[in-house]
């Protein structure tokens, strides 16, 4: 098992794997505008290609409203 950090929260996933598959395994928004690793923003179409790794932070980004 590998450890990281989506959203500030511990998760532990079987194996390394791309983002798009991360996004697939763990609870995310469906509305999520961008997702950062180690607090680098990675572009969509390179979701399948950037590998989540032991210890690496995951944010999910979303839009909130507020006023």
């Amino acid at each position: 098992m590998i450890a990281i950090h989506v959203n500030g929260k511990e998760v532990e996933i079987e194996r390394e794997m791309s983002i798009e598959e991360l996004l697939q395994t763990v609870e995310v928004p469906k509305n999520y505008l961008a997702v950062e690793v180690n607090e680098d923003v990675v572009a969509k179409e390179d979701h399948g290609k950037v590998m989540v790794n032991e210890g690496d932070r995951v944010e999910v980004v979303t839009l909130v409203g507020g006023g």
